[in-house]
């Protein structure tokens, strides 16, 4: 179902603005530069400003004001960082970002390189080695709290961090999951039609293509050689995983160290994020972690909703299961995930 095409009845506006920045320590795959962190940041604007509707690509990408004014008070903000999903990017989390901006939060959503529809084309890298998109989130946070304009506005004992698909995998790398590659390649040495196993539709590489780069690119194997490593960032005291994904790929024992609150949704018809295999041992594996599954809900249906181009084009990331209308699905999650950040930075 479409959203509605008038603005949201809300009390605060939000408006939103877009950094360039990028990671000083690391280069882009391909060329000279620094590795780019295209990043949009949404934010409670000042009351009596006029929102308008935001449109990028097939989705539709909410309502906000374009560089509208920060509100005055109070004086410092929670933030939340997000990630995306495989190939996505930014405006397809605006939905959730819209309802934690709109209740106070500054929201920040990083286009991951090389495995974002923000840039001209994908790039292998960017789809193989996963644990890079949290080093993604930990610069984006040194930016923000440098930036003239935000960084003083945050309340640095405030911060968490929420994802959809390989960004919930991003959510939980930066809470402290490690990943095992081999524990990874031989669970899909038993189960290969796993959906984990297999690169997503959106994907133009083969798995043959991945695995003869590996072989002959010595900086991909240098970043290999790193995937076993801690990203924990802990300055993340809060994080919301959505229908994360490469749970057979994540070392137990590092899931059982994590200390800081985190919650996990996904739809019991998530076919890409199979919940047996992915977010349920996830939840029993990691300490206290609360889980809350959605029925009949599926893996795209946490995306933006679609424009009408979208629904004929793009079928698969744009319809929903009989009964399932996503601009509801959207409103349910994004008030769990504000009361779970609430009840997080309140405690």
């Amino acid at each position: 179902m479409a959203a509605c095409s008038q603005p949201p009845d809300r009390a605060n506006p939000v408006g939103r603005s877009f950094a360039f920045f990028a990671d000083d320590e690391r280069l882009a795959w391909v060329g000279t530069e620094n590795r780019p962190l295209q990043t949009t940041i949404w934010y409670p604007a000042v009351a009596g400003i006029s929102e308008s509707e935001w449109r990028i690509g097939v989705f539709q990408a909410g309502w906000t004001a374009r560089d509208a004014d920060i509100v005055d008070s109070p004086e410092q903000l929670p933030l939340v960082v997000l990630s995306h999903g495989t190939g996505g990017a930014a405006a397809q989390l605006s939905w959730l970002a819209e309802h934690l901006a709109s209740n106070g939060y500054l929201v920040a959503a990083v286009n991951h390189h090389g495995n974002t529809a923000a840039e001209e084309a994908y790039l292998p890298q960017g789809f193989m080695l996963w644990w890079e998109r949290a080093r993604d989130v930990s610069i984006v946070i040194d930016k923000l709290l440098a930036d003239s304009q935000f960084g003083h506005r945050i309340d640095v004992s405030r911060i968490g961090i929420a994802g959809f698909s390989l960004g919930g995998y991003t959510v939980l790398s930066t809470a402290g999951a490690r990943v095992d590659r081999t524990q990874w390649q031989r669970y899909c040495g038993d189960y290969p039609d796993d959906p984990i196993c297999r690169l997503p539709p959106e994907s133009p590489f083969s798995m043959a293509d991945l695995e003869q780069l590996i072989e002959e690119d010595g900086s991909i194997k240098a970043a290999i050689e790193h995937s076993h490593e801690s990203y924990r960032d802990e300055r993340i005291r809060g994080a919301y995983a959505i229908s994360p994904v490469l749970g057979p790929a994540l070392n137990v024992q590092s899931l059982g160290d994590i200390s800081i609150p985190v919650r996990i949704v996904v739809g019991d018809k998530d076919d890409q994020a199979l919940p047996e295999v992915n977010a349920i041992p996830i939840r029993e594996a990691i300490p206290d972690a609360e889980l809350l599954i959605l029925p009949g809900v599926a893996h795209y249906t946490f995306l933006a909703t679609c424009s009408l181009k979208g629904r004929v084009f793009v079928r698969q990331l744009c319809e929903d299961p009989p009964g399932i209308d996503r601009h509801e699905i959207h409103n349910k999650v994004g008030a769990d995930a504000l009361a779970f950040f609430n009840q997080t930075f309140n405690d």
